[in-house]
């Protein structure tokens, strides 16, 4: 996929919000809510124009049974695709406009996406700092496939600058 990143949206938020109350009406009987993720999720943040979304359910094998309703519905079924406990639904094909991931609610991966997107929204600084280098690598690949890579060790420090500042928070 070619790397597309775009300037903070406001439409991003609706995108969201208009996403979780369709899958509400999908996943009818399953307990679930919505948290958006992501650089999206980050004001003033430059992102690929890709809406992460985070379904947190009490049971993740409830999310398995719908996955023929989702293929029919256009979404790409992705199953963990590589993280352990996920189940991941990807909607736009190429042009690919949401991500949505889901986790059964004990599951660790929730609260480190919490606390990063929290983070960059209260340090605007860091999140300038994010995209400036966001941008860089687009200049410099042009598929996802090496963008997304090239961008892991700098993920990886913020996150812990991140986990540091949530546990000083929390003290």
């Amino acid at each position: 996929m070619e790397v597309r990143l775009s300037g903070y949206q406001e439409e991003w938020i609706r995108m969201f919000r208009d996403e979780a109350e369709y899958l509400q009406s999908v996943f009818q009987g399953v307990e679930m809510r919505f948290e958006h993720f992501g650089s999206t999720a980050v004001p003033g943040m430059k992102a690929k124009p890709v809406i992460d979304m985070m379904g947190i359910v009490d049971d993740i094998n409830k999310v398995d049974r719908y996955n023929d309703t989702m293929a029919a519905l256009g979404y790409d079924v992705a199953g963990d695709w590589g993280i352990p406990g996920r189940r991941l639904f990807r909607k736009g094909g190429e042009e690919r406009t949401h991500h949505i991931h889901f986790y059964q609610s004990d599951n660790p991966q929730i609260q480190r996406h919490l606390i990063f997107r929290d983070y960059l929204r209260l340090h605007p600084e860091e999140a300038a700092r994010y995209s400036r280098f966001k941008e860089e690598l687009a200049q410099r690949y042009d598929r996802t496939s090496e963008y997304s890579p090239a961008k892991k060790a700098f993920v990886s420090e913020m996150e812990q600058l991140a986990l540091t500042w949530y546990k000083q928070k929390n003290q």
